[in-house]
């Protein structure tokens, strides 16, 4: 496959698994359409060694669409595929590499000073639109493009499939993630301790508590109406959140306590236990969130008398093949992969940029 796609025009990029698990990722670009300005490689190095692949592109364009203020097509590439969630311990770990990913992107913009760039993440993420990761993604501005292009929502879990797993189970969860320059977001590091927050909620619920019960869970022995920070780190520990080799840090930990603890008095008591842990407030963006970040785009225009533009995309179409996954359906007949195939088509376009929330 590799002389048939070099002789098609494409630039290949090959990334194994560490410790020789014999798998990997291919990453193909076609150099008629694409300058590839760089291209780094992420290893998780975690129990699933798991990596991935991240590739700044540009749009081969006439150079004339690229001078004076007008925006030039970068995209930022990310292709990986996450480990399978085989029993709820991994579910941090799986969370891990996201937020790892995300890290990487960030410190990569930062590094280079980069302007706001539309970011692509693509693969298989082991995970529905029901899981922990879904929501990780989705409160940081990106969307399912399949979804964006059949206007499904984040509720549609079932309209669609893409794998029919090792244990005889179809699910979709083959994603082409697009976060555009114009999109509102969340801090990372607020989206990532409300990921852990809800999975940890749902461990509690999984585990047939109350609310009530998993408050007193939390509590352990301690006498007061509240939760100490060494009660706190017991029940992750029992969950299997921290303990372990890839659980959380010291320093991960200690930033869920700080979050949990609103007003800083060193106990969560019972309303701080609701508010971040049993009933959050958050959720992932509305459309009044984007229109919000948009006018605080504009607001910063005003102030500063220019308003700054950048390249997005738009997504014109998106098909699964075979096509009776796209309603829900594995076909008997089709051996040429246990993933369907997913192939999105994207449009691009200027948009004004928006500002982290």
């Amino acid at each position: 496959y590799e002389k048939r796609l070099g002789d098609a025009g494409y630039l290949k990029f090959k990334l194994g698994r560490t410790n020789n698990r014999g798998d990997g990722l291919l990453t193909a670009v076609h150099k008629d359409y694409f300058r590839v300005i760089n291209y780094r490689e992420l290893h998780f190095n975690d129990c699933g060694d798991r990596v991935a692949q991240l590739l700044h592109v540009e749009l081969v364009t006439p150079a004339s669409q690229c001078r004076n203020n007008d925006p030039c097509q970068e995209i930022l590439i990310v292709n990986t595929h996450l480990l399978f969630p085989h029993d709820s311990s991994l579910c941090i770990v799986r969370l891990h590499q996201v937020y790892k990913i995300l890290q990487y992107v960030e410190s990569y913009q930062k590094e280079y000073n980069l302007n706001p760039l539309p970011i692509m993440l693509c693969g298989d993420w082991n995970g529905s639109k029901r899981g922990h990761v879904y929501k990780f993604l989705r409160s940081q501005g990106f969307v399912s493009s399949y979804d964006t292009a059949h206007q499904y929502t984040d509720a549609d879990a079932h309209k669609w499939v893409s794998h029919l797993n090792h244990r005889g189970n179809i699910c979709g969860v083959d994603f082409i993630w697009l976060l555009n320059p114009n999109s509102y977001r969340k801090l990372l590091k607020t989206s990532w301790t409300e990921a852990v927050f809800g999975m940890f909620k749902n461990q509690l619920r999984k585990a047939s508590l109350t609310e009530d019960d998993a408050f007193a869970f939390l509590k352990a022995d301690n006498d007061g109406d509240y939760i100490t920070y060494s009660g706190f780190c017991e029940a992750l520990r029992q969950f299997n959140i921290i303990g372990h080799r890839y659980g959380l840090s010291v320093e991960e930990t200690n930033d869920l306590w700080v979050q949990a603890d609103i007003d800083g008095n060193g106990v969560v008591d019972y309303k701080e236990f609701q508010l971040r842990i049993w009933k959050p407030t958050w959720s992932e963006p509305r459309d009044g969130d984007i229109k919000e970040g948009q006018e605080r785009g504009h607001k910063v225009t005003e102030k500063y008398g220019r308003k700054k533009q950048a390249t997005g995309f738009s997504v014109k179409n998106a098909v699964l093949f075979p096509p009776e996954v796209e309603k829900g359906r594995w076909p008997e007949n089709y051996f040429l992969s246990d993933h369907a195939r997913l192939t999105v088509v994207f449009s691009p376009i200027t948009m004004p940029c928006s500002q982290l929330a």
